[in-house]
């Protein structure tokens, strides 16, 4: 079972890698042209500074012990977190849109926050690992009998952590990417088996955090505004909901064909990244929408069969973490795009134009069939 779990993740990898390019080569030509007078000048940098050192990294995601990763997960978000704090550095920090979440390393930049996806999956699965190695018979309800050492072993340092990373990316006003995060990291807690009322009060903690960002933070409110009254300004804060909704619904059934979007002809904002689903919609119609919707279904599958084939809990909280995480951000940014949802402003794992996400993607996927292969 094993082996049909590793060839089909890596069939499915090989078949979204190619079609994603296949897609973006028709949509970037125009913006393209339009600003270098190079038809495949995005298409270049998305190979060259993308899918390169993503398959590299990938590879070697695949290829190292585990039992490394599980011993220097601490470093590893240690330094992360410190790089996220390096972009407010003069000189190497970039600020773009208002927001500084960027290192201009020469020759290209760097997101920190796509790479703590990761890192922080490692660290906390590792943490748990050894928690419950601790407590190898009865899990975490030999701990919970313990009354207030419950709380300071198991869901205090969880907070810490996890607060740790939520000033981090509201510093960098990234509350998407913190969303996210903090979602992964969530589910992963809770699939530990750790007390019901932890996860409860996270959630409860979060939406109160949640409400007063978006309340005192003009540009969030605009956005829930937006998605609770769609035709409210169209032509202003309204206008990506607006054009993305157009897009998915000038497609049809089966779609104007691979290339012949109009939207992305400037029309549609953030065509190439954050509203990319809307032009597969256009030129693939609900059909080609929905396949890429069962395609991220498929990979949610398939990662939770290689958890829960794992042989050790390192590699299953690992495997859980990463199959969450792709999957709540392709759903979401999905959904965005759909007006089922506020904007987000994440790109669709795989598809949006963006090195840092790509190389963070199959990192994950390349840890997978690691999990996999070890199992």
């Amino acid at each position: 079972m094993k082996l049909n779990l590793s060839y089909f993740l890596l069939f499915w990898i090989i078949f979204i890698i190619g079609f994603s390019f296949l897609f973006f080569s028709c949509l970037s030509a125009p913006a393209s042209f339009e600003r270098f007078g190079n038809t495949n000048y995005y298409l270049l940098r998305q190979l060259f500074l993308g899918f390169l050192p993503a398959i590299a990294l990938g590879f070697t995601a695949y290829k190292i012990s585990l039992k490394f990763l599980k011993k220097w997960a601490p470093v590893l978000v240690l330094i992360n977190i410190a790089l996220l704090f390096a972009v407010f550095l003069p000189k190497i920090g970039v600020t773009a849109g208002g927001a500084t979440r960027w290192l201009n390393l020469g020759f290209f930049t760097i997101q920190p926050a796509e790479f703590l996806k990761i890192t922080a999956i490692l660290y906390l699965s590792a943490w748990i690992a050894s928690k419950l190695s601790e407590e190898s018979v009865s899990g975490w309800k030999s701990i919970a009998k313990k009354g207030s050492h419950n709380f300071l072993y198991i869901f205090a340092p969880f907070i810490v952590f996890l607060g740790l990373i939520t000033i981090a990316l509201l510093l960098q006003s990234d509350v998407s990417t913190m969303g996210i995060i903090s979602l992964t990291l969530l589910a992963l807690y809770f699939s530990a088996k750790t007390p019901v009322w932890h996860t409860l009060l996270v959630v409860l903690g979060g939406l109160g955090a949640l409400l007063f960002m978006i309340r005192f933070e003009a540009y969030r409110l605009d956005r829930w505004l937006i998605f609770l009254h769609p035709d409210t300004d169209p032509l202003g804060k309204g206008f990506q909901l607006r054009q993305s909704l157009i897009s998915l619904g000038s497609g049809g059934v089966f779609g104007k064909g691979l290339g012949m979007s109009v939207q992305k002809f400037g029309f549609l904002p953030q065509a190439m990244t954050d509203s990319i689903f809307a032009i597969i919609g256009e030129e693939l119609g609900i059909i080609g929408a929905v396949l890429v919707i069962i395609a991220f279904i498929l990979f949610f599958w398939l990662g939770i069969q290689i958890a829960k084939n794992s042989n050790d809990k390192f590699s299953k909280m690992v495997a859980v973490g990463v199959v969450f995480w792709i999957t709540f951000q392709a759903f979401i940014n999905m959904a965005s795009s759909a007006g089922i949802f506020p904007l987000a402003g994440i790109p669709l794992p795989f598809f949006s134009y963006g090195g840092s996400h790509l190389v963070v993607e199959l990192i994950g996927v390349g840890l997978l069939l690691n999990i996999s292969k070890n199992t």
